[in-house]
């Protein structure tokens, strides 16, 4: 039996306390590493044991890439606008079941913008590890290549309560 299985059905929250939200993105030539406050999680169970849903939402206006300069930058209406747009949600649309957790497909907004995305979710224990890819073209970010790069890798790790 994998660790999948062994979620009860219902719903399961995120532990606020013990989730986070990390970011990779090329800037300049290096790689930048930043942190986003989560402020909701949730992951559904079926009876069946299959996975119903996902939810999650970020607090961008707490973006923090270790440079209060770039972070302010990043509020501008031609990159993340936060002014107008703080949080980023997603939702699942679908999943497909893996060995040790699913691939999820879902619905990611940011910007006012919504976007498909899909990403890879395993369980050990009751901690939950999200990854993905995310082209930040697709919600309407536009920055040369060499100051932002194209791909942004997206971790999110939640541990969960029923």
């Amino acid at each position: 039996m994998t660790a999948v299985h062994a979620l009860a059905p219902g719903r399961w929250q995120a532990d606020l306390a013990r989730t986070t939200a990390t970011f990779t993105v090329g800037n300049l030539g290096r790689r930048t590493h930043g942190t986003v406050p989560v402020t909701a999680g949730s992951v559904e169970i079926g009876p069946d044991g299959a996975l119903v849903g996902v939810r999650g939402t970020l607090d961008l206006s707490g973006i923090s890439t270790g440079i209060p300069k770039r972070d302010l930058d990043l509020r501008r209406r031609g990159l993340l606008d936060l002014d107008r747009h703080p949080t980023m949600r997603f939702v699942a649309t679908s999943a497909r079941v893996m060995d040790d957790g699913w691939e999820v497909t879902g619905t990611l907004t940011c910007r006012g913008t919504a976007a498909e995305l899909t990403g890879v979710v395993v369980v050990d224990d009751l901690v939950l590890t999200a990854t993905a890819r995310l082209d930040r073209r697709a919600l309407g970010i536009r920055a040369p290549s060499f100051l932002i790069g194209r791909w942004v890798d997206i971790t999110v790790t939640a541990a969960i309560r029923q």
